[in-house]
């Protein structure tokens, strides 16, 4: 694969394409990137770190709801963490792709660590006031504007590129088992000691993806040549991403699902607090089913070898039909049941995407492209957070996470129907072994056949 400036120009790969790589195999090993003694520093030291996260993620959305009593606060909170990146998030590619990625990380982390431990002082001694909040996650979404780019780029440097999508779906399964401990350890931490214990635990789990780094072998990194600092760099990212329907699609996607339906701290807790009126230890329920579903999800991703756009588009229509199921539910366990699914889904999205984009991007051009779906992934909450949690304020939870499905499920259909017009596709819809099978089916392919 072309490594220099003019990988740009180069042609785009049909938009249903089963595969994004030529050389992607069909079948792996569901763990086999653990064999590569990097990434298993790598992956180890993460584990430990998104423990952390996830429960500072708990404790910090509990703490602003119990200072402010408002889910528009929660969703200001959320909307302050991911506005650096909505800002310069592509900007944060562009140091990505110059900057070796290690050295990047190791100041990135550092830098986290120091804000968790500094909310935990404040809240422990009782001077914590909610824009102490506000500042805490405006400082990580500064440092997550390099760190997230840096981290998804890092992986292929890790593994190499025939690996590299068994290693992206274990991050998000790393990431998912996390969430199976965090958030149940930061309720019995909330309820049994208080919320800034939560912030120290986060504060001190950096420790381990530092030594990680720290510990790795810089001699069995696969080389990635670096971009050399020059002008025009983030306009050719953009261009190339445009150019490419295979890329700017999914980004649109998961734009519109990243903005209005993984608002899950402004729904969850909303519905812990104000419809069942069950407390803390629902929502650390309701995000450790979520959870059980989200790791579900990512290992199944790590069991396939491709990444189809279709399994994208079912994926995001599913998971907006399941937020208006589960906005209707009459019962918390109903609603708790739901999050399982839900969280299947939303983790086939997430990864399917990352996982296509990265596998159709020039290694030159990594960090400003996946920089561009993180910005807009995680820089859409901004935009999203305060209109949902205001929604949900004035017209209550139901109408919100209502809401939130249905522009997922619409974008979803709309952009699957650009891509198989840009793909001249049809939808094919049969049977096979008597279930119903939907499909798109390439018209091109049907000619040559009908011809032959």
């Amino acid at each position: 694969m072309s490594t220099g400036p003019g990988a740009a120009s180069a042609p785009a790969p049909h938009p249903d394409d089963s595969r994004t790589a030529p050389d992607t195999p069909r079948k792996t090993s569901m763990f086999s990137s653990l064999r590569v003694r990097n990434y298993r520093l790598f992956f180890l030291g993460q584990v430990v770190s998104n423990i952390g996260t996830w429960m500072q993620r708990i404790a910090q959305d509990w703490l602003v709801l119990s200072l402010t009593g408002s889910s528009a606060a929660v969703g200001i909170t959320t909307a302050l963490q991911f506005l650096p990146m909505l800002l310069f998030g592509l900007y944060g590619g562009v140091l990505v792709d110059r900057l070796r990625k290690r050295p990047t990380l190791l100041v990135t982390q550092s830098a986290m660590a120091l804000t968790a431990l500094a909310l935990a002082a404040l809240t422990l001694t009782g001077h914590v006031q909610v824009w102490h909040v506000y500042v805490a996650a405006f400082a990580v979404g500064l440092a997550t504007v390099v760190d997230n780019p840096a981290r998804q780029s890092f992986v292929s440097e890790l593994v190499g590129p025939g690996q590299l999508q068994n290693a992206v779906s274990l991050n998000s399964a790393n990431f998912q088992s996390a969430r199976l401990v965090g958030p149940a350890v930061a309720g019995l931490m909330i309820t049994g000691v208080g919320t800034g214990w939560a912030f120290l635990f986060n504060g001190l789990s950096f420790v381990a993806p530092l030594t990680g780094l720290l510990l790795m072998r810089s001699r069995e990194l696969h080389v990635v040549e670096r971009a050399a600092r020059g002008k025009g760099q983030l306009r050719e990212g953009l261009r190339y991403v445009t150019g490419r329907p295979e890329l700017i699609w999914p980004i649109v996607l998961v734009g519109f699902i990243g903005t209005f339906g993984f608002n899950f701290p402004v729904f969850l807790s909303a519905f812990a607090d104000d419809v069942f009126d069950a407390g803390a230890g629902a929502y650390s329920l309701f995000n450790t089913l979520m959870a059980v579903g989200s790791l579900t999800g990512a290992l199944l991703a790590a069991r396939r070898g491709t990444s189809r756009l279709r399994v994208l588009i079912a994926a995001a229509v599913a998971f907006g039909a399941l937020e208006i199921v589960a906005a209707l539910a009459p019962s918390l366990w109903l609603f708790a049941l739901l999050m399982v699914p839900i969280g299947i889904f939303s983790m086939t999205v997430n990864v399917t995407t990352n996982t296509s984009i990265q596998m159709a991007t020039d290694p030159a051009m990594r960090g400003r492209v996946m920089a561009l779906y993180m910005m807009v992934f995680l820089g859409g909450s901004p935009v999203g957070a305060p209109i949902v949690g205001w929604v949900t304020d004035v017209y209550g939870a139901r109408v919100g996470l209502a809401a939130g499905g249905a522009v997922a499920a619409t974008a979803a259909v709309v952009i699957g129907l650009v891509l198989a017009r840009v793909g001249n596709l049809r939808l094919s819809v049969g049977w096979n072994h008597g279930h119903p099978r939907l499909r798109f089916v390439s018209r091109e392919r049907e000619r040559l056949a009908e011809a032959a």
